[in-house]
């Protein structure tokens, strides 16, 4: 009988929880092999060194924040007003608690960029991407052009900043204020 190897994308999950817990410096080859319960031999079988696969981590994030994303949302039908409903749904459902929720990658890769300028610039093609989508949606009702990018600014800011904002909202619950700003973001 043959030796079971770990899969490449246990590696890359397992990378992508420690990068949102550590950030890149977290990642590193004796440590993810100790947490997957492996020798780090099976690594190699994958990966040239730590680079690639900082670099293929990269890549699952960007295709599941961005085409990922899309893909849902548009399989779903429906006008733009429908679509956008249910993209704020799916982005509130990656919020959730611990390390390796969308949005705390999302900041550790932010991070990240700030010290590395080829992560800066994945980062501008993904957010790029995420905001000409954005546009595409709004734009299908807003029919001024700097209502439409101050709605897409808006949803952004929000999605990204409310994780981060530890205000309390008076009487409303922070997902009374979510879905209060959802409405008014699609009238």
């Amino acid at each position: 009988m043959g030796v079971t190897r770990t899969p490449r994308g246990k590696w890359i999950e397992e990378g992508l929880r420690a990068l949102a817990a550590g950030g890149p410096e977290a990642v590193r080859i004796e440590t993810l092999a100790q947490a997957l319960g492996v020798s780090k031999g099976g690594f190699y079988g994958y990966f040239r060194n730590r680079g690639a696969l900082l670099d293929e981590m990269l890549d699952t994030w960007e295709r599941a924040v961005t085409e990922a994303v899309i893909e849902q949302v548009e399989s779903g039908g429906g006008d733009a007003r429908a679509r956008l409903d249910r993209l704020f749904t799916l982005v509130s459902s990656s919020y959730g608690d611990g390390p390796t929720t969308t949005v705390t990658l999302d900041l550790a890769i932010r991070d990240w960029s700030r010290r590395d300028e080829a992560v800066a610039e994945r980062l501008r093609r993904v957010d790029n991407r995420r905001m000409d989508y954005l546009r595409s949606l709004f734009g299908a009702f807003c029919p001024d052009p700097d209502d439409v990018e101050v709605r897409c600014m808006l949803t952004f800011s929000v999605r990204l900043g409310s994780y981060v904002v530890a205000a309390d909202h008076g009487d409303h619950s922070r997902a009374e204020v979510m879905d209060l700003t959802k409405k008014w973001l699609l009238r």
